[in-house]
């Protein structure tokens, strides 16, 4: 869920956590109740302990940091292909 930052003209900044489809122009500040306008900003989202989570930021994590691996799973046989465009990539 993101999370908005509201600038409060007495008290300064603060955040809070809205839905995207709620999120209001101004929120009370929780200091001295004052309305406070929201800031112009990317937002922020809030990373939960799921496996939806967990899942997510593995598979970024791979765009970047591939896996290496040092040889083929055990038992596996190695495939074969026979298309001749395959014939052109790089070897190891």
């Amino acid at each position: 869920m993101p999370c908005y930052e509201f600038a409060c003209r007495e008290c300064g900044g603060f955040e809070r956590i809205h839905l995207m489809a709620e999120v209001p122009a101004e929120s009370a500040c929780p200091t001295c109740g004052q309305p406070a306008r929201r800031r112009i900003g990317g937002g922020t989202l809030l990373h939960g302990d799921s496996p939806a989570m967990r899942l997510l930021d593995t598979t970024a994590r791979t765009a970047a940091e591939p896996p290496v691996v040092t040889a083929p799973p055990s038992g596996s046989r190695p495939r074969v292909t026979r298309n001749p465009l395959h014939r052109k990539l790089p070897r190891p």
